[in-house]
């Protein structure tokens, strides 16, 4: 069966759904060029809009439509006959042959996080789906549970796919960042900026209120920033930093010289960032919610979502205890080294053969 990719990812903002399409895009290139290409052609089916760049597989702009409209109309129409593949969680609402990559099941159990539409259209786009598609993929097997609780899909057709985390060791450190924002190594500890809910930011910052963080800095990287906290009843201290949107360089340098990446998720479908910390050598302390234990194994400490002295305890710990950091950098790259868009595409690849292989076998679609 003829593949094509849904790449409305090409033309979006930036958003981790959107950057794990284009890594799985990219890895599911590399796992083709060891086979035989011409004889297995996948194609990228664009918007008008898309910012095309070198995804490894050719990409061709349809349409005239953009966003949800194109994905609904546009999209369809030019996949027709082949298997449309969509990453990053939506797709067109009467696809059958298909398959879609469902990150989690958080619009369903932390609907706060959400605005009312985005959430309800997600949820029927993620139901239909389900119904009436090849299958679902996602990226952990926390969120496969989840989803079969759900009554999203019966199990055997929700594949779990994880991520990749080894992009990080493909990008040059630009290390001047950490002087830019006065920051020494093993100094400060690195989160996302975040209001949703369900990120739980709000604890990490009350945790550095405490009178033992004081000489520790919390980086709080992404687009929310103090106002924004600040609007939503959080007041930050003086040792909370906002650096904004940072390049993937910069990134890279911060993750490798915190004392850790903290993760106070209430829930996670997988949580990329205190894997790509772990990546290059930085313990995690996580929230023990959702996939995090399973994407972070021994690389990380646990500490209580609800309780800002744990997250204080955990960290001065780490702070105090050379052989406790050193083991759990080390126990913890181990772990990840699992985790490589190369797997990603190769278990790819063995899904979409099988659930093409099941669906000919059962008459669902002509040969």
């Amino acid at each position: 069966m003829e593949i094509c990719i849904n790449g409305r990812f090409l033309a979006g903002p930036p958003a981790a759904t959107y950057a794990v399409a284009e890594h799985l895009t990219r890895a599911l290139a590399d796992r083709l060029a060891s086979d035989a290409p011409e004889a297995r052609p996948i194609h990228v089916l664009a918007p008008p809009n898309a910012c095309v760049r070198d995804v490894g597989l050719p990409v061709t702009r349809i349409g005239r439509r953009t966003g949800n409209i194109w994905e609904q109309i546009d999209l369809p129409r030019a996949a027709a006959g082949r298997l449309l593949l969509n990453f990053a969680s939506r797709s067109p609402l009467l696809l059958r042959r298909g398959m879609t990559m469902v990150h989690d099941a958080q619009v369903f159990t932390t609907p706060a996080s959400y605005a009312l539409a985005f959430r309800e259209t997600l949820k029927a786009n993620i139901r239909l789906a389900g119904r009436r598609q090849l299958g679902l993929l996602t990226v952990s097997h926390f969120a496969k549970g989840e989803l079969i609780g759900l009554g999203l899909a019966p199990a055997e057709r929700v594949h779990v796919i994880a991520n990749g985390a080894d992009h990080v060791l493909r990008t040059p450190p630009e290390p001047a960042i950490l002087a830019r924002l006065g920051l020494a190594p093993r100094l400060y500890a690195l989160a996302l900026a975040n209001l949703m809910p369900h990120k739980n930011i709000p604890l990490l910052i009350r945790a550095f209120s405490r009178p033992a963080l004081q000489d520790m800095t919390l980086v709080l990287v992404g687009a929310a920033g103090r106002d924004a906290f600040a609007a939503a009843g959080v007041t930050a201290g003086a040792n909370v930093l906002f650096p904004g949107y940072v390049a993937e360089g910069e990134m890279r340098a911060l993750q490798a010289n915190a004392l850790a990446v903290c993760t106070p998720s209430l829930t996670e479908g997988f949580g990329l960032p205190p894997v790509e910390g772990l990546m290059l050598g930085t313990p995690a302390i996580i929230a023990p919610c959702g996939a995090l234990p399973e994407v972070c194994g021994p690389g990380a400490l646990h500490a209580d979502p609800h309780d800002p002295a744990a997250w204080e305890a955990a960290l001065l710990r780490l702070r105090g205890d050379n052989g406790l950091y050193d083991g759990l950098a080390r126990e913890g790259r181990a772990f990840v080294a699992r985790f490589t868009w190369r797997a990603a595409g190769t278990r790819l690849m063995e899904v979409v053969d099988g659930a093409a292989e099941s669906a000919a076998g059962h008459g669902r679609f002509p040969p």
